[in-house]
Formats: structure tokens, C-alpha cells, sequence
């Protein structure tokens, strides 16, 4: 008996909706947008949830980054920033520069350290047949690979003797397969690379990073890499650690100032590295070995900044921060729309309840009871925001989609994210409704029927 009433309350419901189809779409308008916002909000946090984790997987959070800086940019910095003679001297002094011997001292001074993984870049064209393709040649080790997660599709990573003979081979990166070898199989296979011809030994496996994401992390896109162990390229390619007749011009030298004949200045680039990533054993001990490797570099560089330490994990943790601060701006701005929603379906239901006292009434004097009358007006608003959640969920739905597709903020819709937005939604008519239901069922059957 229980169960009937419990049905026919909610066709008597359903029914009264089916008549007032427009104002129960507009009473819904606000759980719509609130639920389409809930939706939003959760994928934006899951996409960025997982840049972050990408990030990490690019960066690693038992890595720091030793990079060297732009001399016209640090000596433009040191004119604008000091004002004594003496403390513009200091950009004067010599410097080495970022070499191997530095990526050594750290390895043999802080036994913490795993290793000490060097780079040099030299962008050029590689050249295959008729094809060519920009590209990045970069001068590597074998912990480099290991440093930036990078895994081999076909073929195999470098090996002793390709460092100990300074080998003309190299692997290369997904882009580069599909642009030069898009038919053959490029493993023994030669490009050149610049003046350089280089033998094929491994393909790396496609990485997939979004263009964005690595600009973020000043970070070049790993796919358009070719590597080549880093003494073929001091061999073979450059060496910038190795000064020449030709590189001084006749001329005096002052670390990385180049002393003219007609007394004017130019700054060169004299690092022999473009780049040191350091491995920490342990990640809790990243943040104590920082200021020591500070410490070695401005001793071996002579007090000179021509270098910056970059701590990944740092960087992610505030990105991490930033991203959860966006996201509670979110979850406010969802939650408003869902409480005026709320709002919105109290006020028509209290509204309905006034309307339909002879309803009511008539449904009393026939032998409805208070919880007959509850459950009908409790199941209307139920109804309003339920179907008001599903249009809403959709309606998120296709705007995450849209938001990705119109800006660069990744987003990711899980199975989660409809549920949580159902389950509200229903509690929402719940909250809202039970006033107006309550109302109704409260009234005494003289009075409605008297009521005109």
C-alpha cells in the first residue's frame, strides 16, 4: 500500500510538471548552469591534475636543472642594477663557464648525488636525400636519457664504446622519423646534421607533450630531438670550451668579453654546456643540496652569474598551488549558482503551493495524508533540479570539451564528475523542496477548501 502511494504521489507530481513545462525549465536554469559549472570546474581540476603530472614525469622531482644565462642579458641586468665602478667590475671577471669539469666537481663533491647528466644543443637542419627538417642536435650521456624519461621504440641507447670513440651515431626522435624516413626504417640508416653525417642506432619513443605545456617549463619539443653522445659533438661538431685565434680575432679576452681592436666590446657564448641535470639519490634531500651546488658553481665560476639553478619540484608545487587556488574559485562559483538554483525552485514551489490550495484540499478531503501531500510537492522539486542536473551535465560536458578545444587549459571528464553532479542535483530538490512540501502538507483541510 505503501509502495502505490508512493508511486501515484510521483505520476501526480510528474503530471503537475507536464503542465507548467516553461516555468519549471526556467526554475531549473539555475541547477543547469550550477551543475554545468560543477562538471567544468572537476574536469579543469583533473586536466590540470595531470599536466602536473606530466610535468613531473618531464621534469623529474629528484632532478636539479643548471642552466646557463644569456651574457648580453646578465651584463644589460648589472649596468641597470648597480651603480658603483667597482660593482660593475664584477661582470668582468673571468669565468669558465658552464663545462664537464663543473658536472664532475658536483658528482665527486655532494655524495648524495646519483649523477650529473651535461648537454649541448646546437640547432641546425638534418638532411636525408631530398628531405631536410629543423631539428635540435643534442650532445648527451647515457644518465641524460634516464634524466628526462626518455624510452627507446626501436633500436638501442647509447652505448661505451659510442663515447669512448666519439661514434658519428645517434637516436632520434619521433618527428624526426616521420619527416625524414616516412617510408623506410631509419635504424643504420645516415642523416647529416648540420656539416656532420650521423648513423641511426635507436628511435625514441613519441612523447606526446602539448606545445604550451613545454613552453611552460622552457622546455623544446623532445620529438624534434636528435641525440648524439656529447663527445661527438665536442669532437665532430663544437667545442665552445676551446678558444681559437680566429674566435679572439686578435684581440684581448676578458672571460666571456671579447675585447675588440677599435675598443668596443662583444659578449660570446664561451659555455662548453648549455645545460647540467642534476639526479638526486633521495627527493627528500633536494632542497639541501640546492645551495650547496649554488655554493661549488659561484666558486668555480669566480662570483660571476652566468648560471641558474632551477629546482623542478619547487616550480611544480607552486603551479600546484596556483592551479588549487583557480580551482576553489571554481568550486565558489559553482556552488552560488547551485544555491540560487535552490533558491529558485523554494520560491516556485512556495509560489505552486499558494496556487493549488483547492488541489490540495480536494486531495485531503478524499483521504490524502500529510505524507501523501509531502511526497508529491517534495517529489516536483526533485524532479525540477534532477532534470535540470541532466541537462546541466550534458551542457558540462560539452563545454569541457569546448574549453579545451578554444584555449590551451587541458581538461579531463571522468566518470566521477556525472555522478557527483547527479547526486547533488537530487540534493539540491531535497534541501529546497522540503519547505514548500511541508507547507503544503501542513495545511488544514477547512481552510483549503475554503479558500477561493
Amino acid at each position: 500500500m505503501i509502495k502505490l502511494n508512493f508511486s501515484y504521489n510521483f505520476i501526480i507530481a510528474l503530471e503537475a510538471l507536464k503542465q507548467n513545462k516553461l516555468r519549471s525549465l526556467l526554475t531549473s536554469l539555475g541547477i543547469i548552469c550550477g551543475t554545468a559549472s560543477v562538471i567544468a570546474m572537476l574536469a579543469i581540476g583533473k586536466g590540470a591534475e595531470k599536466e602536473i603530472m606530466e610535468k613531473m614525469a618531464i621534469l623529474g622531482t629528484n632532478n636539479i636543472i643548471i642552466k646557463t644565462v644569456d651574457p648580453k642579458a646578465e651584463e644589460k641586468n648589472a649596468k641597470t642594477s648597480t651603480t658603483s665602478t667597482e660593482q660593475s667590475k664584477e661582470t668582468e671577471k673571468f669565468t669558465p663557464g658552464l663545462t664537464l669539469e663543473d658536472a664532475k666537481a658536483i658528482k665527486s663533491i655532494i655524495p648524495l648525488v646519483d649523477y650529473v647528466s651535461p648537454e649541448i644543443t646546437i640547432e641546425n637542419t638534418a638532411l636525408r636525400n631530398s628531405l631536410t627538417h629543423k631539428i635540435v642536435t643534442c650532445g648527451v650521456t647515457s644518465d641524460y636519457l634516464k634524466a628526462n624519461n626518455i624510452k627507446i621504440s626501436e633500436g638501442r641507447e647509447f652505448i661505451e664504446q659510442d663515447f669512448t670513440k666519439s661514434a658519428p651515431v645517434c637516436i632520434i626522435g619521433d618527428k624526426v622519423r616521420a619527416r625524414l624516413f616516412p617510408k623506410d626504417n631509419p635504424l643504420n640508416k645516415s642523416l647529416k646534421c648540420g656539416d656532420v653525417w650521423l648513423r641511426v642506432v635507436g628511435i625514441a619513443r613519441n612523447r606526446g607533450y602539448t606545445e604550451s605545456g613545454l613552453t611552460a617549463l622552457d622546455l623544446r619539443d623532445f620529438d624534434n630531438d636528435v641525440y648524439t653522445p656529447i663527445n661527438t659533438v665536442l669532437l665532430r661538431f663544437v667545442n665552445r670550451d676551446v678558444v681559437t685565434k680566429s674566435d679572439i680575432g686578435g684581440s684581448r679576452s676578458s672571460g666571456n668579453i671579447i675585447i675588440l681592436e677599435d675598443g668596443t666590446t662583444e659578449i660570446v657564448n664561451n659555455n662548453q654546456l648549455d645545460r647540467l641535470i642534476v639526479r638526486v639519490k633521495d627527493s627528500k634531500n633536494v632542497m639541501k643540496i640546492t645551495p650547496i651546488i649554488k655554493r661549488i658553481m659561484e666558486r668555480r665560476h669566480n662570483g660571476v652569474k652566468d648560471f641558474e639553478v632551477v629546482v623542478p619540484e619547487l616550480l611544480l608545487k607552486q603551479e600546484k598551488e596556483t592551479r588549487r587556488i583557480f580551482n576553489i574559485v571554481l568550486a565558489v562559483i559553482a556552488s552560488i549558482s547551485l544555491i540560487v538554483g535552490g533558491i529558485g525552485i523554494m520560491n516556485i514551489m512556495l509560489a505552486s503551493v499558494l496556487e493549488r490550495t483547492k488541489e490540495i484540499g480536494i486531495r485531503k478531503a478524499v483521504g490524502a495524508k500529510k505524507r501523501d501531500i509531502l511526497e508529491q510537492f517534495l517529489f516536483e522539486a526533485v524532479v525540477i533540479s534532477l532534470s535540470g542536473g541532466v541537462i546541466g551535465i550534458i551542457v558540462g560536458i560539452a563545454g569541457s570539451y569546448v574549453i579545451q578545444l578554444a584555449t590551451d587549459i587541458k581538461t579531463v571528464v571522468t566518470i566521477g564528475s556525472p555522478l557527483l553532479a547527479f547526486f547533488v542535483s537530487i540534493a539540491v530538490g531535497i534541501i529546497f523542496g522540503i519547505l514548500p512540501a511541508r507547507k503544503a502538507s501542513n495545511e488544514i483541510v477547512i481552510d483549503l477548501l475554503r479558500y477561493e
